[in-house]
């Protein structure tokens, strides 16, 4: 896969300024306000800095946190992980392994055999619909 690099300026240009403070700047959406939190459609969702799929909604559960929840990515490779020190704890960073894009954290207290929550910003987002 190649990486995908862009200068601040071109990640500006190219994003709304939530996505970029979210994407570039490793903000996080308000909980309860992402437009895919409820989102019950059929589809991918894919990077919206570099259009990596990155989840799908078979993955996709209601964690009642306000952010979606996935139990894994769409594919092994398609995100990577980094450790996060921020806001006086240990957490896992979740980051699009294409263009580094800061997506959100993963837990692992969700459902099924992986156990894992991948709770992601909205807004890192773009859904691809698929037809049933």
């Amino acid at each position: 896969m190649d990486k995908v690099k862009k200068s601040e300026s071109e990640w500006r240009s190219q994003l709304t300024a939530d996505q970029f403070d979210v994407c570039r700047k490793k903000s996080t959406e308000r909980p309860y306000s992402g437009k895919y939190e409820n989102c019950k459609d059929v589809g991918d969702y894919h990077c919206i800095c570099c259009e990596q799929p990155l989840f799908s909604s078979h993955h996709k559960f209601d964690s009642g946190t306000g952010w979606p929840s996935f139990t894994k990515p769409i594919t092994d490779g398609a995100v990577a992980e980094k450790d996060d020190f921020g806001l006086f704890s240990r957490r896992t960073e979740v980051l699009c392994a294409r263009c580094d894009a800061h997506l959100g954290h993963v837990f692992a207290d969700g459902p099924g055999p992986g156990g894992m929550r991948y709770c992601m910003n909205s807004v890192a987002l773009n859904l691809k619909p698929k037809k049933l």
